[in-house]
């Protein structure tokens, strides 16, 4: 889906991903298969890349709704307004009407495992986000106890940056802050033995959070290939990089090229947009398949 599929409805803000149009007193959220790697826009789109996050989000929206309010009202398309009603055939599939809300400017990271970031961190002073961590720990280490590291939410074409909970506290509040955590927390250890039983590890995944009538609710995706990092349980090692159904395989490609994360940006060969497109769908089939069957094709 190109960032021009829609015309007739008002768009309220374009993401790097998601295109979102001002519906009255709701909001459209469309998920496009645009990708982004270090908070940038690639020009290579990934096929059906837009549903599969459009699923995922849906899926773990009602699967932790106990836990904490989400911003989900429907995805389907014959219950949104009329207006969107003629384009049904671009919509199906990959958009949700949703609630307003005002977000909060931080974004919530929960880590279960030592990587990326979070790993850089720990070599060089032995903690991340100010906290401390055990020696002797390698990459891939999964987290005895999940790390909470809120970041910063930067516009479009800038970066996120960590930031301590005393730093978010200063910004969202103690309150509201302490809530956040609990929630993410929450929602991630519950995901994290849901997806283990599918053959997924989710190795760590960031959550969004708004207000809604004062009320704190989840919002923007959950624990999609592009805001988590899943792995196969089969052939995880703690020490060994791990293969992964998320846009990691994506981010390693450019990382190959030693590119500087400034335009122009690079354009993903075809078998790297194929095996990212296989790696998306695989970690959808996996985690909304029963246990037991998730190996099976």
């Amino acid at each position: 889906m190109s960032e021009n599929a829609i015309t007739g409805l008002p768009l309220f803000r374009r993401g790097k991903v998601r295109d979102i149009y001002l519906l009255g007193d709701f909001l459209l959220m469309v998920a496009t298969d645009r990708i982004s790697c270090f908070d940038v826009v690639l020009p290579t789109q990934i096929p059906g890349k837009g549903k599969v996050l459009t699923a995922l989000s849906t899926y773990w929206f009602r699967q932790t709704e106990d836990i904490a309010p989400n911003h989900l009202l429907t995805t389907d398309v014959t219950q949104f307004p009329s207006v969107c009603h003629p384009h049904k055939d671009v919509l199906e599939g990959r958009s949700m009407l949703v609630k307003k809300a005002v977000p909060a400017p931080v974004e919530c990271i929960v880590r279960g495992y030592l990587f990326g970031s979070a790993w850089k961190e720990y070599c060089g002073n032995g903690s991340v986000c100010g906290m401390a961590l055990p020696k002797g720990l390698v990459e891939g280490s999964r987290l005895e106890k999940p790390l909470f590291t809120p970041s910063t939410k930067a516009p479009v074409g800038e970066h996120d940056e960590n930031i301590t909970f005393a730093q978010m506290v200063e910004r969202v509040g103690k309150e509201r802050a302490h809530k956040m955590l609990e929630i993410s927390v929450a929602i991630y250890l519950r995901a994290r033995e849901m997806a283990e039983e599918r053959g997924i590890i989710i190795a760590d995944t960031k959550l969004e959070f708004g207000l809604a009538d004062q009320r704190l609710i989840v919002i923007d995706e959950l624990l999609t290939p592009d805001s988590s990092r899943f792995w196969p349980v089969e052939g995880y090692q703690p020490g060994k990089a791990p293969e992964s159904f998320d846009k990691q395989y994506v981010r390693d490609y450019l990382f190959s090229l030693n590119w500087d994360t400034r335009p122009p940006v690079p354009i993903l060969p075809p078998e790297i947009m194929q095996k990212t497109q296989e790696k998306y769908a695989e970690a959808l089939r996996r985690l909304t398949t029963s246990p037991g069957r998730c190996f099976g094709r």
